[in-house]
């Protein structure tokens, strides 16, 4: 079989979501240090929740005989602001989830790294009801209110 595509959308996979954790395990240092101990904590067990699937899709790609490549690169700001932040990771979010749901048919021929895929886009539709959510909560209750709770 040619598992061509499955090692390219892995690799993919391996980087971006590799950034992402650092940026997320980042976000999550620094609301802890502005005194937002859930918000920061939510987004440190974001981080290694995605590293938990880096892991899994690293495994795969060394179960099929490759070795994964580290390109993690990515230059950035932190953003202080938690719900500028909540909108900014809602943005990736809306587009990571739309790209894995374009990725799935081309995965089809390789059901062991489908099922990790569809796992993961379930995972990730679930970070980003979660995001839509929080600046739900803002618009109800004010960004006021909904810092208080994520002290």
């Amino acid at each position: 079989m040619d598992f061509t595509t499955t090692l390219q959308v892995s690799q993919m996979i391996v980087n971006e979501l590799t950034t992402g954790a650092y940026v997320h395990k980042m976000q999550g240092l620094l609301f802890k240090s502005q005194g937002f101990e859930k918000l920061g904590q939510k987004y440190l067990d974001h981080y290694t929740e995605e590293m938990e699937w880096v892991e899994k899709y690293a495994n795969r790609m060394m179960d099929l005989g490759c070795v994964p490549e580290v390109n993690i690169a990515k230059q950035g700001k932190l953003i202080e602001d938690p719900k500028a932040y909540v909108e900014a990771d809602l943005k990736i979010q809306r587009e990571g989830v739309e790209n894995l749901y374009k990725m799935m048919p081309s995965l089809a021929c390789d059901p062991t790294t489908y099922d990790i895929t569809k796992a993961y886009l379930a995972d990730e539709e679930e970070d980003m009801y979660w995001s839509e959510e929080q600046l739900d909560m803002i618009g109800k209750i004010g960004i006021q209110n909904w810092l208080v709770k994520q002290m």
